[in-house]
């Protein structure tokens, strides 16, 4: 079994430097692009279905790589929505340099419960697709985090429209790739 977290096309929050966090912003042109070069990215292995956050940038770029591998569209999952940023969703960097330079952001969701809700869904997944390999789309944060946890080690930012690769191996997983390059060997870690 493995599975890829693709992070959803650009949107114009992505082009305007605006934090996005759970607010529901549509794919822009180059993001839908973004998801058809992901196809070609996918193209190569054997997929046997695509899901999502329940986000329209999520669910766009999930509907248009599902078209492109001509595999099934699977449904969301509410654990994948991109951490809650409170007050600070919609600003950009200067205006949250500005009010909160420590960021910590009024109504701010902790990065546990971000990287809980993540583990959690790629279990749900694993359960209800039994041995398939399936692609994830969802958001930059939930991405990055989670698999730091399964990787035991930190990752830079996840590029829009980028893949990243993991496989079941026993009763943990092994991350495989970040931003479509090969992490090298990392340990294999159990997800409690």
């Amino acid at each position: 079994m493995t599975f890829a977290f693709i992070r959803h096309g650009q949107t114009e929050w992505n082009r305007q430097l605006r934090l996005q966090g759970s607010s529901d912003i549509p794919l822009n042109d180059t993001g839908r692009a973004q998801a058809r070069d992901a196809v070609a990215v996918l193209a190569g292995s054997e997929w046997d279905a695509v899901v999502s956050s329940p986000l329209a940038r999520a669910r766009e770029t999930a509907s248009i790589i599902a078209d492109g591998l001509g595999i099934e569209l699977g449904p969301s999952y509410q654990e994948l929505v991109e951490r809650h940023y409170g007050d600070a969703e919609g600003a950009t960097d200067q205006i949250i340099t500005e009010r909160w330079p420590d960021r910590q952001y009024p109504g701010l969701e902790s990065l546990d419960s971000v990287v809980g809700r993540g583990l959690s869904a790629i279990e749900r997944i694993a359960d209800e697709y039994g041995d398939a390999n399936v692609v994830i789309v969802c958001h930059g944060t939930i991405i990055r985090y989670t698999l730091q946890s399964l990787a035991g080690r930190p990752f830079d930012q996840i590029i829009n429209g980028s893949t990243a690769t993991f496989e079941r191996q026993g009763d943990g997983w092994r991350v495989l790739t970040v931003n479509d390059q090969l992490v090298g060997q990392t340990p294999l870690l159990r997800v409690e």
